[in-house]
């Protein structure tokens, strides 16, 4: 049934605003609760994904934008560098790491 058809019917039927809310209830809910789901799964990816670049320490092992993987060098507040070949650093924005591969022994900056 449509939309048209079942409104026709609640007006026919005199239940009127009360009709169709009973019977639009149940995909009201359904709506509200995979919002909820959701919205939940984002933001704890969210988190989560925060909580690993906050844990990024000098001599990990780390995946960025593009497939380069690196050992990070130094860190800044919203960047760092990452040495990817010997006597070959960059900087990337933290935001471009993707992953931790491997935690490392923190050393000293060169």
């Amino acid at each position: 049934m449509n939309f048209l058809t079942l409104s026709t019917e609640a007006a026919a039927q005199g239940g009127g605003i009360q009709g169709m809310l009973v019977s639009f209830g149940p995909f009201i809910l359904i709506i509200v609760v995979m919002y909820f789901l959701l919205f939940r799964s984002q933001s704890k990816k969210a988190k989560e994904r925060q909580r690993m670049l906050d844990a990024i320490r000098v001599g990990d092992k780390v995946l960025a934008a593009g497939g380069i993987i690196g050992v990070v060098n130094s860190i800044k507040e919203k960047s760092m560098f990452i040495k990817i070949a010997e006597n070959v650093k960059i900087e990337v924005m933290r935001s471009s790491v993707n992953g931790v591969l491997e935690k490392g022994e923190e050393t000293t900056k060169e």
